[in-house]
């Protein structure tokens, strides 16, 4: 994990040189010496080696106590919420809402998340940024349980302005082939258990920025009294991660299938994982969405079903279990103080053309 780099020229002179198109060698080395303490944080018993090598090495002799071990990859960035945290000059969060966004794909199969690698762009290094940001992925690494074994931090000056930047994640995890989960568990009857978002989490934020600034004319630093801080705050509130809650109740009781709501929102992302044959029915009245989606909603007159295709509204990550299973699950999350709700069941799908609907009206309690 070091900043970008190349030959050194043999001697000095008047040419042209790398610091003079605008890339800050040193810098990059202060970044990485500041960002050490928080990747070694992250460390599990199969990383091998630290910071400062071309690539990070796991011990893959761990995978042999599965029969068939199946690796899940997963890659995603965090969109242009990047520029919320660039305008407030808070940096060490949005690397919780880059784990989210990769390990969370990662648990829908089962899989246990393993390792990670990240990517920092700048348009110029400043060290306490950088180790910011890396200090925030090293967090989220810690509450999804994986390793941060390695990652780049580039200077594209030029390209970037000096104070823009962009962040982006790969990550590994292992399954049993024969725990792997997805729509062919699926069966007729099944409730779907929905886990509470923190917020808007990491997506619509092209929309939201739009309403919100644009139309709305509003301003980060403007205190929301139905938010109970700033906008800016809630904004940036960093996304749930649930890897190990979802681990959890795979291995307290019977688990058919996970759905983490990203971009497209809840019923074209539960669609992914529901079998041709069945349907998923979500009762909007179980749950009230958070304040920050009907202040979108207003202040943009974004219409409802406009909002349900971009916004999580309110739920980040569901769970299909079977219905002997719905207490067992409930109570293993609330035990590890996530509020979650039985939202629906699976039917079958008839000559219903899409594989997950809403249906009712949200509730005002």
């Amino acid at each position: 994990m070091s900043a970008e780099s190349s030959e050194r020229a043999p001697h000095a002179g008047t040419g042209a040189s790398y610091a003079a198109a605008g890339v800050d060698i040193e810098a990059g080395d202060r970044a990485v010496e500041l960002m050490k303490e928080w990747v070694k944080k992250t460390q599990r018993p199969e990383v091998l080696g630290g910071l400062g090598g071309f690539a990070g090495l796991f011990d893959a002799s761990a995978l042999k106590r599965y029969e068939r071990p199946l690796l899940a990859s997963a890659t995603d960035g965090v969109g242009t919420k990047v520029d919320i945290a660039r305008q407030m000059g808070v940096y060490d969060t949005i690397g919780h809402d880059l784990v989210a966004m990769v390990m969370d794909d990662i648990v829908v199969c089962g899989a246990e998340p393993l390792f990670m690698t990240d990517y920092i762009c700048v348009g110029k290094v400043h060290p306490e940024q950088v180790a910011g940001i890396v200090k925030g992925i090293a967090e989220g690494c810690v509450l999804a349980g994986t390793a941060l074994v390695g990652g780049e931090t580039a200077e594209h000056p030029g390209l970037l302005g000096p104070d823009d930047f962009d962040v982006a994640g790969a990550g590994t995890g292992v399954v049993e082939a024969d725990r792997l989960l997805g729509p062919d568990r699926i069966r007729k009857g099944d409730a779907i258990i929905a886990m509470a978002s923190s917020g808007l989490h990491s997506n619509g934020y092209s929309l939201v920025r739009h309403v919100l600034f644009d139309r709305a004319k509003m301003s980060l630093e403007q205190q929301i009294d139905e938010l109970g801080r700033t906008l800016g705050e809630e904004l940036l509130e960093p996304t749930k991660i649930y890897s190990l809650d979802c681990l959890a109740l795979t291995r307290t009781t019977e688990v058919h299938a996970f759905s983490h709501i990203t971009g497209g929102g809840l019923a074209n992302n539960l669609a992914r994982v529901i079998p041709d044959a069945l349907h998923a029915v979500v009762d909007r009245s179980t749950w009230t969405p958070g304040a920050v989606f009907d202040l979108v909603g207003k202040a943009g007159q974004v219409e409802q079903l406009e909002l349900e295709k971009t916004l999580n509204m309110g739920v980040g990550m569901m769970a299909v279990v079977p219905e002997e299973s719905v207490d067992v699950a409930l109570t293993t999350l609330a035990d590890r103080g996530v509020d979650a709700w039985v939202a629906g069941r699976i039917t079958d799908r008839g000559d219903r053309g899409t594989g997950a609907e809403l249906t009712g009206t949200y509730s005002d309690k």
